[in-house]
């Protein structure tokens, strides 16, 4: 199968020109002007951008939570990621305390390899650190693939570890060239105000919000960077959302410590306004929606280098299930969806209103992704030799986002009513279409786990 993209404006992260672009099988063959070659499928890209495919380090999918499972599994998710021009994600992985690693990785493998419609790797989440544990993640990242670890600073009781074994499984990363990552809040501080709201009565989800003030955010964020300061391990902080986390991490590059940040699309979007609303429920999440102070924060720190990646964390409950919670804030699922909409609203909030530059969208919504955990140069970008995951994108097109038109599963939408210029308008991986007029042409199956290797952005 061959593939010519005529006529395009190609984006990377340092580049802005017009060429053509020829596909052979699953890899991009040439790029120049006025090719021509013949090709099976020849596709006119004039006046429309063509992009490397979005990588999504921060994904849910079927994933047991709270009681519930997340409502997109690997089919769905998956496919609605490739309809919002996201060609990879990587999920995670949780231990069963107690369990193994290699048990949880069974699992995970049960759910994703005959379902996955895109491309899709993994972060293995360790919630139970011991020494046959730390065994198990050298063989993780040296015959697995999977070379980055997530950890949870809340959650107690479920998914936290504490700082010492934080230590412990990040001496052994740093060992071995993988990578640390953490959901970094204070999770005794916050089970104390909850405990207090709940005594108090206060059960709306407002009190969600309320019970994680931005400074369990920001203590756990230093707390974690020092920790990487004292064992040499690289790490990265999932979904910042305010100024005081990011300004610990500002502070640390004063020791020139590198700690990699990631920031998801809703936190540059929305603010804690939407608590007071009556279907409040739809924006409980953790860490919560921020002020509007710190979506500027945010923005400022993508331009400053201080977040290198927005993902979503797209964890999505169907109405019913956040209903688990209607006398209870603290027993409404934490999430929201989001998977779809990434790409549209970074270039309609961020590029077309001037907030960053088309090579920072890239950047961050791909490039870094993909140098950070270890896909690239095959993922992530637009050259010779690349994996031909190319999203061929109208700049100009207006569309309304709505529960009736997106394709998560969740029967609403968190940004129902809202305006987007910029439309994903043809979707190719791996150099097969996957997104075309609207339909996705691949099934359950076609997508592929992607082997990681080390980070290329870790000295």
């Amino acid at each position: 199968m061959s593939t010519l993209i005529k006529n395009g404006r190609v984006i990377t992260a340092t580049d802005d020109y017009h060429a053509d672009i020829f596909i052979e099988n699953d890899t991009i063959s040439v790029i120049g002007e006025n090719l021509t070659m013949s090709a099976d499928k020849v596709i006119d890209a004039t006046d429309k951008l063509v992009l490397p495919g979005g990588i999504d380090p921060h994904v849910h999918l079927d994933m047991p939570f709270m009681g519930t499972y997340s409502s997109d599994d690997y089919e769905t998710g998956t496919r609605a990621a490739l309809h919002g021009g996201t060609t990879s994600v990587i999920e995670f992985i949780l231990q069963t305390q107690g369990d193994t690693l290699h048990n949880a990785l069974k699992t995970w493998q049960e759910k994703s390899l005959h379902k996955a419609v895109g491309d899709f790797s993994y972060h293995m989440a360790v919630t139970d650190f011991n020494d046959d544990v730390a065994k198990e993640v050298v063989q993780m990242i040296e015959e697995e693939g999977i070379t980055s670890f997530k950890t949870f600073m809340a959650y107690k009781g479920a998914l936290m570890i504490d700082d010492g074994q934080m230590v412990q499984l990040m001496k052994v990363v740093k060992k071995h060239g993988g990578l640390v990552t953490v959901h970094a809040t204070n999770g005794d501080m916050i089970d104390s105000l909850i405990s207090k709201n709940l005594a108090k009565g206060n059960t709306k989800p407002l009190y969600h919000y309320l019970s994680q003030p931005e400074v369990t955010e920001a203590e756990a964020s230093g707390r974690f960077c020092d920790m990487l300061n004292y064992t040499g391990c690289p790490g990265y902080i999932v979904h910042m959302t305010c100024e005081g986390a990011l300004n610990q991490v500002r502070k640390k590059t004063q020791r020139n410590q590198k700690v990699f940040v990631e920031t998801c699309s809703q936190y540059l979007m929305i603010d804690a306004s939407k608590y007071e609303q009556e279907d409040g429920a739809k924006w409980v999440m953790s860490p919560p929606l921020r002020e509007k102070k710190d979506q500027e924060a945010l923005w400022a720190g993508i331009n400053q280098g201080l977040v290198q990646v927005v993902g979503t964390d797209h964890c999505p409950f169907t109405w019913e299930q956040k209903q688990m919670g209607k006398d209870d804030f603290s027993k409404i699922p934490n999430g929201h969806p989001a998977i779809e909409h990434r790409i549209e609203f970074m270039y309609s909030e961020g590029v077309r209103k001037g907030k960053i530059s088309i090579n920072k969208f890239v950047e961050v919504c791909s490039t870094n992704a993909a140098k950070i955990f270890g896909m690239y140069p095959k993922k992530g970008t637009i050259a010779v030799g690349t994996d031909a995951d190319i999203v061929i994108f109208d700049p100009n097109k207006t569309h309304t986002i709505s529960s009736k038109t997106h394709h998560m599963n969740c029967d609403y939408s968190a940004y129902e009513g809202w305006e987007v210029t910029g439309k994903t308008e043809t979707v190719l991986l791996r150099g097969q279409i996957a997104i075309e007029n609207g339909t996705c042409k691949l099934k359950p199956g076609d997508g592929k786990f992607i082997s990681r290797g080390k980070s290329s952005l870790v000295i």
